[in-house]
């Protein structure tokens, strides 16, 4: 690839992730219920997904639960990182490689044993299976993300902290933990991100009394994609776009 045709075809394939998206926006604001056909611009299904009750409340479940799985994945994980990083143990390579395993499954393959897991013990599936399953699947990719920042880390600091009287704890919240903070605000804004647009594993694991965005829009959706879905649509890529460039901001270097 020469010089003069590389931005050729970056543009191209910019294009051809972010065109759909803009024609998914402009036909939000379509004056027509289910035509393909341009109509007039219009307000009219901003409105009614504003006044929407019903998926206001699925809206408020998935970030209720994006927020809780994602931080608890990240916790732990973050932690399973830092044990995995610093501790030699028997299996611990073995436990690593069965984190990728993890990443690696299908979602499907996910949402049954989830769904076999929660009959076997007899819980009833809701709020609380649906917590678990995507704490369990959000997860390994904090650990693989930690993980790979912590790699990069000089072993030296550590060793230089013994000498000087550190115990684990005081090398964990004085030196790990400043060093580990953008890796671990990254696992958490990808924890959320799949929390909040998980289908498959959530449709296994959900219950009647707790319904949860995506698997809204996927009933909706069923009978055809109406210009209020495009609205949400719209409303979420725009939050989406807002949390990457509030990351983008927290995570620049200082000069």
């Amino acid at each position: 690839m020469t010089r003069a045709t590389s931005p050729f075809y970056v543009t191209l394939i910019y294009l051809f992730f972010y065109i759909p998206i803009i024609v998914l926006i402009a036909y939000s604001f379509n004056n027509a219920q289910y035509s393909l056909l341009w109509h007039g611009f219009s307000l009219r299904w901003y409105q009614e997904l504003f006044t929407d009750a019903d998926l206001w409340v699925s809206v408020w479940h998935s970030l209720l639960l994006g927020v809780l799985s994602a931080t608890i994945a990240t916790a732990l994980g973050g932690l399973a990182a830092v044990s995995l990083y610093r501790y030699k143990f028997f299996g611990r390579n073995f436990l690593y490689a069965l984190i990728f395993i993890l990443i690696l499954s299908p979602e499907i393959v996910m949402g049954i044993s989830m769904l076999i897991l929660f009959n076997l013990i007899n819980v009833r599936l809701g709020f609380w299976t649906l917590l678990f399953a995507h704490i369990t699947f959000c997860m390994p990719f904090v650990v693989v993300t930690v993980y790979s920042r912590m790699v990069s880390f000089d072993k030296y600091i550590f060793e230089a902290a013994k000498d000087l009287g550190a115990t684990d704890g005081v090398i964990f919240n004085k030196i790990i933990l400043p060093l580990l903070w953008p890796a671990l605000l990254a696992g958490w804004l990808l924890s959320f991100t799949l929390s909040l647009d998980d289908v498959i594993t959530s449709y296994f694991v959900a219950g009647p009394d707790f319904e949860i965005l995506p698997l809204k829009i996927y009933s909706m959706v069923r009978l055809g994609v109406k210009p209020e879905i495009n609205a949400l649509c719209s409303v979420m890529f725009i939050v989406t776009l807002l949390m990457v460039m509030l990351s983008q901001f927290m995570l620049r270097k200082k000069p």
